[in-house]
């Protein structure tokens, strides 16, 4: 619940978190856990150690920290990440948890998910208030899907995806395209989506993976990608409508909307509004930071909201300019099924 003396209207010059780089932050991803059923090259390392249980903060915790975005620092959309987030219990009741902020501020909250376990809780989800699912999906072939999931079923997740769109979630597509692993995938998978009409995204291999695979030579970039489609489709690109969009979106024959996510080839880190807060409670300003601002300590020794206010805005205030600073394998990096993505 919210304090009495905080309201939609309140603290009306403080309600926004900025940093250095005059960049304004607006959504706030969080994990809800590190674990996850599959084993994704690009994301898992191979022998995967969890966070240690008295570390991963309650939905609760997870709840109080978000308040504080939402009401004192102008957050106003949440996605909800993993590791796998349907793996936590009470996800749904998360989901509902947050529904309370939205008379504070809060617009929008979402889910990624590999979608393996979306059928059985696409209905309950969609009950809780949810707006939108991303449900990560880079190969169409069963074999492949295997092979890049460390045993992922394939059909499981396609059910996930038609279950949600059942129940009225609106269900978008992403797909991490990696040269000589899927990109022969890029147009089977566009022309399912534009079949099925499912908005989709490709977005470049990014050097965040913790098996230390990444390379320059195995990034498909967006121009390459493009091409690809240009052998299928008439493809038209498309004006920038919202600023702090990641993907460059393209129009293929003359009516479906598909993005391409370039971090690689055309960094959009100059325009980016996203931050991170872990399930253990820290708090990454860029996806690409080494290490995180802790904001556990302080939520569980004796909540004060101004000195977690101003932990938050410290860690933000020193977000780092973003790949266009690295361009390189990011070292000692806590790994995307830790940070969500």
């Amino acid at each position: 619940m919210l304090p009495a003396n905080e309201t939609a209207s309140a603290r009306p010059q403080e309600r926004s978190l900025g940093d250095r780089f005059g960049r304004t932050m607006k959504r706030l991803r969080v994990s809800l856990t590190d674990r996850c059923n599959f084993r994704c090259a690009y994301c898992m390392p191979e022998s995967p150690v969890w966070g240690a249980k008295q570390d991963i903060l309650s939905l609760e915790e997870l709840r109080q920290l978000v308040e504080i975005f939402v009401t004192r620092l102008g957050i106003e959309q949440l996605r909800l990440t993993g590791g796998e987030p349907l793996l936590r219990s009470g996800t749904a009741r998360f989901v509902a948890m947050l529904s309370e902020l939205r008379c504070a501020g809060l617009r929008r909250v979402s889910l990624s998910t590999n979608g393996v376990l979306l059928a059985r809780y696409a209905r309950e989800l969609a009950d809780a208030g949810l707006d939108d699912v991303n449900v990560s999906l880079d190969s169409l072939s069963p074999a492949r899907f295997r092979q890049i999931t460390g045993g992922g079923s394939l059909r499981d997740v396609l059910r996930g995806i038609d279950r949600a769109r059942e129940v009225g979630l609106p269900v978008k597509i992403n797909a991490v395209v990696m040269r000589g692993t899927n990109d022969a995938d890029v147009l089977p998978l566009a022309s399912w989506a534009y079949h099925q009409n499912l908005p989709l995204r490709f977005i470049e291999f990014m050097p965040l993976d913790s098996r230390g695979l990444w390379s320059p030579g195995k990034v498909l970039t967006e121009r390459e990608i493009v091409a690809l489609l240009a052998r299928d489709f008439q493809v038209k690109p498309l004006a920038r409508s919202n600023e702090n969009e990641p993907a460059s979106y393209y129009l293929l024959n003359g009516h479906f909307r598909l993005g391409v996510i370039s971090t690689i080839s055309n960094p959009f880190c100059a325009r980016c509004d996203r931050i991170r807060l872990t399930s253990d409670g820290r708090l990454f300003a860029c996806l690409f930071s080494p290490a995180g601002d802790d904001l556990k300590d302080a939520l569980r020794a004796e909540p004060d909201h101004d000195l977690l206010e101003s932990r938050i805005r410290l860690s933000v205030s020193n977000k780092p300019g973003g790949f266009v600073e690295k361009s390189t394998l990011i070292n000692g990096h806590a790994g995307m099924h830790v940070l969500g993505g």
